[in-house]
């Protein structure tokens, strides 16, 4: 048996499904670097899958939220889909499948630590929620879903603030102006950059944090800014 066909196998048995469809699998794993002929060949990668596996697990999650809170508003519903279908949350569940290993990417990809990247695991754990669609229908795709951001779903028990509204809540209650953000570099290619962005208070120690688009940059800068005064921070929302 093939390293390739052990690391698919020992994935599957990892997220709890056996592709009927290796092939789909294959392509759920393949970020675009890894693919000849340019962007002619982006159908090869998992960027079609992602598309789908977005829509996906956002209708899974809300029927999981609809069902696990009936008391809860619209607006409740809303900001806890949000917080369980960002960016970094799809990274985190990506990192506890192990999804970095199995990643198929160019070697200037590769090298330059894609296998860790926020945003490559994210979008490769949307698109195999995608593919789990697909060859398995809606039942298989709901139970990866549950199997992975239950106890996320759990866990977030309380409507949350975001680390940049907190930071200006703060700040008002101290008669100090808004917050101010401002871009310190941006590193990695054009396709998937990562930002460090500064935020200034007057009378305060700058903070600076990094994220894969400017917003999450803004929140993780807010969020280190906050802890270095000793506020808790509910989150960073990408």
């Amino acid at each position: 048996m093939s390293r390739k066909i052990k690391d698919r196998a020992a994935l599957e048995e990892r997220i709890g499904y056996e592709f009927a469809d290796k092939a789909l699998l294959d392509r759920a794993l393949t970020h675009i670097s890894a693919l000849s002929g340019g962007p002619q060949n982006r159908i090869s990668s998992y960027q079609r899958l992602e598309f789908l596996g977005d829509h996906v697990l956002g209708l899974v999650i809300s029927d999981m939220l609809y069902r696990a809170f009936p008391k809860a508003n619209e607006g409740e519903l809303s900001r806890r889909l949000a917080d369980l279908v960002r960016k970094e949350t799809c990274a985190d569940v990506g990192r506890a499948m192990d999804l970095g290993p199995a990643l198929r990417l160019g070697n200037s990809e590769s090298q330059a630590g894609g296998r860790l990247r926020t945003t490559i695991l994210a979008d490769a754990c949307e698109g195999l929620v995608g593919a789990v669609f697909i060859d398995g229908g809606y039942a298989a795709a709901d139970a990866l879903v549950s199997r992975f951001w239950k106890d996320r779903m759990i866990k977030t028990v309380r409507p949350t603030r975001d680390a940049k509204t907190m930071l200006q809540e703060w700040a008002q209650a101290r008669g100090l102006p808004t917050p101010a953000y401002k871009e310190v570099a941006r590193t990695g290619p054009h396709h998937d950059p990562e930002f460090k962005v500064a935020v200034i208070l007057p009378d305060q120690p700058q903070a600076e944090g990094l994220g894969a688009s400017k917003r999450a940059a803004e929140q993780a800068a807010a969020a280190a800014l906050l802890t270095r005064v000793g506020v808790a921070v509910d989150k960073i929302d990408g």
